[in-house]
């Protein structure tokens, strides 16, 4: 009787084990909760964004109280790493920054000082390339590009 109640406990136990992998494995691997406030700081407010076709969004964003812009890249299903970037341009001063590689889930973030001047940022995932030209500036019409390459 006591050898039956052991393998009882033990085929209990290790259903359990089971089904709380099972649980709790697909929330591990399920999307992270990556937010552009996130990975460039709580103080960037999310200013502007594009897709980049159905694989993820660039979000510019811009600290009002140090006057930087930040740029990330976020993939809507992180996974398998992929070629990555995000880009920030200032033409007004010329500061350019970029981050570009292999990513499983963003790339960036990428800052410049962009206070009182028109950007230019972007990004791609994979082979889908996203840009806004001459963006947040009321002299200038932005210009939005996606591209398949």
């Amino acid at each position: 009787m006591r050898k039956i109640r052991t393998v009882a406990t033990a085929g209990a136990l290790t259903t359990l084990l089971v089904g709380a992998t099972a649980a709790f494995g697909t929330t591990a691997s399920a999307a992270p909760n990556v937010t552009p406030q996130g990975v460039c700081g709580a103080s960037y407010k999310t200013v502007n964004s594009t897709a980049v076709g159905n694989l993820g969004t660039v979000y510019l964003t811009y600290n009002a109280s140090n006057g930087k812009n930040c740029v990330v890249t976020i993939r809507s299903t992180p996974g398998t790493a992929k070629s990555m970037s995000a880009y920030l341009y200032v033409p007004d001063t010329g500061e350019s920054t970029s981050d570009d590689g292999t990513y499983t889930s963003y790339a960036g973030p990428v800052y410049a000082y962009g206070k009182g001047h028109c950007v230019s940022w972007g990004g791609h995932i994979g082979n889908v390339y996203a840009s806004v030209e001459n963006s947040n500036c009321a002299s200038l019409k932005e210009q939005r590009t996606l591209e398949v390459r």
